[in-house]
């Protein structure tokens, strides 16, 4: 098995049993991280999460759509993987267009159905990050990448 093959299927794992990453992003020469709820989109090529337009997140991402977004999988750690996994997607968020956040809107719900009276506030908007690579770490010397191509 290709090590692309092993990145893709922990990709797969890891988007698959979290619902939240560490979203960073930054602002006037200021990092900020966020615990943002994630919906996987087009193969894990794309990742959807909502936020309010009054926070610093919203600020950072319009002027500055370059983001990281950190997983792990201490929450399905086993006898059998004892290990810290940790998975972060580098890429580049943009604004959801209202004209097409019905799709996306619904999407999200479905994987999210708790955060419905915030996803429907009027002052949230969604933002999609269009994926470049994902990094998978799994000790101080065991690092990979899976390079999304169009």
């Amino acid at each position: 098995m290709s090590i692309e093959t092993i990145i893709k299927d922990y990709v797969a794992y890891v988007l698959r049993t979290n619902a939240l990453g560490v979203l960073a992003t930054e602002g006037n020469a200021q990092p900020h991280a966020s615990l943002v709820a994630i919906t996987p989109m087009k193969d894990f090529a794309n990742l959807i999460f909502a936020t309010y337009r009054n926070t610093y997140k919203y600020k950072n991402l319009i002027n500055n759509g370059n983001v990281a977004i950190l997983f792990d999988n201490r929450n399905t750690l086993s006898k059998n993987q004892p290990d810290i996994i940790v998975l972060t997607a580098f890429g580049c968020a943009n604004e959801i267009d209202i004209a097409d956040s019905d799709e996306f809107l619904h999407s999200h719900l479905l994987r999210h159905p708790e955060l419905e009276s915030f996803l429907l506030s009027s002052d949230c908007t969604l933002f999609m990050v269009k994926v470049n690579a994902y990094q998978m770490v799994s000790g101080i010397d065991n690092i990979s990448w899976w390079h999304i191509t169009d």
